[in-house]
């Protein structure tokens, strides 16, 4: 007998786990099936508009009804050959696209490729006009390596959609297609897709640029530079040439790729965001001079970009700047100060990560600059977590400066493994030491690190460093031959080792070999010009030498490059231009060890 409440309405019985298990499918099902019918409805209301009083006729009968039911119910049941099966013979049926969609999704999700290709190829068949199902089949081709079969249906889809989605298409081809396993090939047909839109007013720049960006994907650099230029040329103005421009850059094309940009901002000079772009690349290939420029624009023309004034500190310090950068840092500041509200539109960063980021960058200008005090005070404003290691690595940096070695490195061995790496401690202990000139001991430490750590390209190169200065050359190009051997892309090891034998005048032929493959790694690096410099200049070819170093020092006027200058200016006899140059140097680098070396032996009195 069940319990009664008090109004006298019987309680219903307890449900059984089966019960629950039946009506959790049904739920199941009701909700499939109600999103299947909306879309199918959906189908019926679109193609036709009939008057308020005009019932919707559907075109599922009772017959179809059941099938779907029996499809979704063969999906839950984990049928999914079934369920695909009577899925797509009720699209075929009814050539309904939510049905064709259901079931090109249902071999998806099971991962059958081969299967999902069938269903979207019977849905493009059924349905020729539908954008859908070639977006599906191109997709689902590129997804199943055969990318060079779904050209032909990106050329229809590209045909029958309307103009203002051509566009969008047309930019989105690139990432379509960017898991191609064959990308020359898929280049050269998809830019025979795009050709006829080549002259079409509206499709023509992006035509250009997405051909041009799967060259680039393709491992052709030269080819996309073709079709940026021309669609530069087609729209001056225009931002994606640029864009394009900007990955090109990353490539032996950068030249071609640097006039371009430089086009491209003369016509639109307050094009804030690739000028930004622009500088920071110009910065990682050590092309500082031309970054200031583009900087010094922003901070001259837009005043209150807080962006402007960090990316421009930031470069004077990497520059070896560091009172211009204390001033542009300060600037910064006061902007800053003047409203917590400033909406930083160019910059992701809040007005208070940017005020901790800039302490950071005002205490190393500080100390570069020689003012400790200045420099702690700076460090000790910055509390942001994210920046502890950096702040950590400072630190320890001002102690060692400040010949507090053994405080330094005490902090070091105090880090817990949450607040650095065995890596990051061998690098800072190993900083310490070089600062100290304790060549021995830092020796040992990279030794034993990297026994734990081996094969570390970071930690080789450290050691091999460590070796050079120890005279011990053997070892020293062991290293080097073995981090290229792990990485063949690393310039540096190409470039330490040619320059080593170029500083000590020895093998003179393979150190130019090395250092010119380390330019074709790395071109336009100020310091690998500067080696290849050097070699010219032992081999008894100065004038080579001394283009070199001009090219060099005009991009990085470091002042190991321009001691080297400084020489070969002095062996040339334009000793009035050396002086000017050696001592300006002396000024912003009073210790500097190629200048003192170099005075010494040259007996050159400044």
């Amino acid at each position: 007998m069940y319990l009664q409440v008090k109004t006298g309405t019987a309680l219903a019985p307890p449900l059984t786990p089966k019960v629950r298990r039946i009506e959790a499918l049904a739920a199941a099902l009701t909700a499939l099936f109600m999103a299947l019918a909306m879309a199918i409805f959906g189908s019926v209301q679109a193609q036709s508009t009939p008057s308020q009083d005009t019932p919707l006729n559907s075109s599922m009968d009772a017959g179809l009804f059941y099938q779907l039911l029996i499809g979704e119910i063969e999906l839950q049941s984990g049928n999914v050959g079934a369920s695909y099966q009577v899925m797509l013979d009720a699209a075929r049926k009814t050539k309904n696209e939510a049905l064709f969609q259901r079931s090109t999704d249902i071999a998806v999700q099971a991962k059958a490729g081969d299967l999902a290709l069938a269903a979207a190829q019977a849905w493009q068949t059924a349905l020729p006009n539908s954008t859908a199902a070639y977006r599906y089949l191109i997709e689902l081709l590129v997804a199943l390596g055969r990318t060079p079969e779904a050209m032909p249906y990106v050329g229809t889809l590209l045909k029958i959609s309307a103009p203002d989605i051509r566009i969008s298409l047309i930019n989105s081809t690139p990432r379509l297609l960017a898991r191609t396993t064959q990308a020359e090939l898929t280049a050269a047909k998809l830019e025979d897709v795009l050709s006829p839109y080549f002259d079409d007013p509206n499709a023509k720049v992006a035509a250009h640029v997405a051909a041009g960006r799967v060259w680039l994907a393709s491992g052709k650099p030269e080819r996309a530079l073709a079709l940026a230029q021309a669609a530069q040329a087609l729209d001056v103005q225009a931002e994606e040439p640029a864009l394009l421009a900007l990955e090109l850059m990353q490539t032996q094309t950068q030249r071609g790729a640097s006039a371009m940009l430089e086009r491209h901002l003369v016509a639109r000079p307050d094009n804030l965001g690739v000028r930004l772009v622009f500088a920071r690349v110009l910065s990682k290939m050590q092309r500082f001079n031309e970054a200031i420029v583009h900087l010094k624009w922003v901070t001259t023309h837009k005043p209150k970009a807080p962006s402007g004034w960090f990316s421009q500190g930031t470069l004077q310090l990497e520059a070896g700047r560091p009172e211009e950068a204390l001033k542009s840092l300060q600037t910064l500041l006061e902007l800053l100060d003047k409203t917590t509200l400033l909406a930083l539109s160019d910059a992701d960063d809040t007005p208070q990560d940017l005020r901790q980021k800039t302490w950071l960058l005002l205490s190393q200008a500080s100390e570069e600059v020689g003012d400790m005090p200045a420099a702690q005070n700076w460090l000790n404003k910055v509390v942001d977590p994210k920046l502890a290691q950096d702040v950590v690595q400072r630190r320890v940096q001002i102690l060692a400066k400040q010949g507090k070695f053994s405080e330094a490195r005490q902090i070091i061995s105090n880090l817990g493994a949450s607040q650095a790496s065995d890596l990051t401690k061998v690098l800072l202990e190993t900083m310490v030491l070089r600062e100290a000139k304790q060549w021995s001991q830092a020796q040992a430490v990279l030794k034993a690190a990297n026994l734990r750590l081996p094969n570390d390209v970071d930690l080789l190169y450290e050691q091999s460093m460590v070796e050079e200065k120890l005279n011990q050359l053997e070892d020293m190009e062991r290293l080097l031959r073995k981090i290229i051997e792990l990485k063949p892309d690393h310039h540096h090891a190409h470039n330490a080792l040619g320059y080593a034998w170029a500083e000590r005048n020895m093998r003179l032929p393979e150190a130019r070999v090395l250092i010119q493959r380390a330019l074709e790694l790395a071109p336009e690096d100020p310091f690998v010009t500067d080696s290849l410099a050097w070699v010219e200049y032992r081999l008894g070819n100065p004038p080579e030498a001394l283009r070199l170093l001009r090219k060099a020092y005009k991009s990085r006027p470091d002042p190991d490059i321009g001691a080297h200058l400084g020489e070969v200016l002095w062996v040339l006899d334009q000793r009035e231009e050396a002086r000017v140059i050696l001592r300006d140097i002396r000024k912003r680098s009073p210790h500097n060890e190629v200048l003192k070396e170099m005075l010494g032996r040259l007996r050159i009195t400044l």
